[in-house]
């Protein structure tokens, strides 16, 4: 989460599709997909791919709605 805190999405991206990878529990999953549609859509990537993500986040955990 640092490297997207300074701003270098790129790196941040390759950690979370990195952590996906390792990650198995939902919950957890949950925050690294809100994370990545987060960074997608900050990059001026609102498409299809990017709400995907987003939704997917929000159905292993509803209570990401309110940080939407």
């Amino acid at each position: 989460m640092s490297a997207q805190s300074e701003g270098n999405y790129a790196e941040a991206l390759k950690n979370y599709y990195g952590a996906m990878q390792l990650e198995i529990g939902p919950y957890d999953r949950s925050y690294i997909l809100y994370n990545i549609g987060r960074i997608h859509t900050r990059n001026g990537e609102r498409t299809y791919k990017s709400f995907r993500i987003l939704f997917q986040a929000l159905e292993r955990n509803p209570i990401l709605t309110t940080s939407f």
